[in-house]
């Protein structure tokens, strides 16, 4: 497997092969321009366009931010925020207001220069009437955007926001030209390192490189890109076996051992923010009660889950929604773990000697959930608690079951940031807010946090909050799966790849080259 290089693993490298550079890092040849880069992808539909503020899965979210437009910061393979269209930015000390100087000499694809104007007008296609974005909230938070000179921007938000600078390297906020966005969204025509040639919906991308690119030596190395949808699971893993592609994404993890027997394809595996959760909806018996939620967080076995569900490609959860892709993941937070005498400790809290709750499952909330389910059923025996499988269909899962059953199965890609995950499900009140837990001191660190510039004051407070999810919380957080994808060594990185999303961050075209 080919994982994010530590210094450990990079040193146990150089033992093997005797090829490190003195760096400590694994000696890489340099990036070469060139060649054809085929993708084998899923999450393509025929109702896929170019209009970022729509793209909800791999297809799109890989072609369109890093490939056909770009963003104004965008996080590095490293974890790091880094500047994209934007060279810099700097608040004001109450984090309110953000100025951001953006990069000159940049072009779109049909020529016309980017500046100021694009970058308000197109935060504006967020806001405006009947639009469907989900970074609606975010460009919502704005109050005022002014243009300070041709490539400098001022944002007035409503309330301070430390996390301003991560949240506009949202794949939905892609730069579009001003005046003429209905045709950069018809087309697809942004500042990418690529430019469309052709685009099916549901079926194939095809762009080549952009050679006005404003950093073109050292982004978007590949003559041209390909991408091919492919939604089954072993047609991917064949088309990769058969060198039809040369990166494939979501590999099965039963497929893993089969592509680890090939000499000339690398697997990719990190472990990210994506969880899977059990939450409880609080406003159910016994659900309301701290104790039982206690009782089952201490009644369900993480380890076997992530054994036998994610078959070791993954790591045990624990009970908060913060995973290792984000900056503050309190790593040193005390692990909850299987514990059935704890369990029934708390279930004698609750004044109860054994308990009896529905469990709604279903692989349409997340692969193998099913079988998590009864793995559940069986440790939550020891403890005197009887766990009933309700297996939902798939179909119309997150409309019918989800934030309408008591007690369910669901998961979670996870966020950039801590306050955009918690904002985004742990807030009171918002809607995705899948259990309807509340808590006043949650709640109160989740502002100072949002408005609080100092990184070590930040740590302290987003630690805090992991620690009142897990003990206070209504959500079961057992596991983090793995992103888990593939590429033959036709193709090169930089050795590192980053681990918000899967391949690379989905940055993938920008950032790799022919072998």
């Amino acid at each position: 497997m080919t994982f994010n290089i530590s210094r450990r693993t990079a040193l146990k490298t150089a033992a093997a092969a005797g090829a490190l550079s003195v760096t400590g890092m694994p000696a890489m040849a340099a990036p070469k321009h060139g060649g054809t880069y085929r993708i084998g992808m899923s999450g393509g539909n025929t109702s896929d366009t170019w209009d970022s503020r729509t793209h909800s899965d791999s297809f799109m979210i890989n072609m369109g931010a890093g490939c056909v437009f770009e963003t104004l910061t965008e996080v590095s393979a490293a974890g790091e925020l880094v500047g994209e269209l934007a060279e810099s930015w700097e608040a004001s000390p109450d984090a309110k207001i953000w100025t951001f100087n953006l990069r000159k000499g940049v072009k779109f694809h049909n020529g016309k220069s980017f500046g100021a104007d694009d970058v308000i007008a197109s935060m504006n296609m967020h806001v405006e009437e009947g639009a469907k974005s989900a970074a609606k909230p975010i460009v919502a938070s704005v109050a005022e955007m002014k243009k300070l000179s041709d490539h400098q921007v001022q944002f007035v938000l409503n309330s301070g926001s430390a996390d301003f600078p991560y949240l506009v390297s949202d794949y939905h906020i892609c730069m579009f030209p001003a005046g003429q966005i209905a045709e950069a969204i018809a087309n697809g025509i942004g500042t990418g390192p690529y430019r469309v040639v052709s685009f099916e919906p549901g079926v194939r991308a095809l762009v080549t490189k952009f050679d006005d690119h404003w950093d073109a030596d050292n982004r978007g190395y590949f003559a041209e890109v390909e991408q091919i949808y492919i939604a089954d699971a072993s047609a991917r893993v064949n088309a990769l076996m058969t060198s039809q592609v040369d990166v494939i994404n979501r590999v099965d993890f039963k497929s893993v051992k089969l592509l680890n027997a090939y000499v000339n394809i690398d697997i990719l595996e990190v472990t990210g923010n994506m969880h899977n959760t059990f939450p409880m909806l609080v406003a159910n018996a016994p659900f309301n009660d701290v104790n039982v939620r206690r009782a089952l967080k201490y009644a369900i076995n993480r380890q076997e889950m992530v054994d036998k569900i994610l078959l070791g490609h993954g790591a045990v959860g624990n009970d908060h929604p913060i995973g290792p892709a984000n900056q503050y993941y309190a790593s040193d937070l005390e692990q909850t773990e299987y514990d059935p005498d704890k369990a029934k400790f708390y279930l004698k809290e609750a004044g109860m000697s054994s308990l009896n709750v529905d469990l709604s499952v279903s692989d349409g909330a997340f692969a193998g959930a099913v079988d998590a389910g009864q793995l559940y059923q069986n440790s939550g025996k020891g403890a005197g608690i009887n766990i009933n499988i309700v297996q939902e269909p798939a179909d119309g899962y997150w409309s019918n079951v989800w934030l309408k059953k008591p007690w369910v199965a669901c998961y979670w890609s996870g966020r950039a940031t801590e306050d955009w995950m918690f904002s985004t499900a742990y807030e009171s009140g918002v809607p995705w807010n899948d259990t309807g837990w509340e808590n006043d001191r949650f709640q109160k660190l989740l502002l100072e946090g949002r408005a609080q510039l100092d990184t070590g004051l930040r740590s302290e407070i987003y630690r805090e909050m992991q620690a009142i999810c897990r003990d206070e919380g209504a959500t079961v957080v057992p596991m983090y799966q793995n992103y888990v994808d593939a590429k033959s060594n036709r193709v090169e990185h930089s050795g590192k790849t980053g681990n918000l999303w899967m391949l690379d961050n989905l940055r993938s075209c920008k950032r790799w080259w022919t072998a």
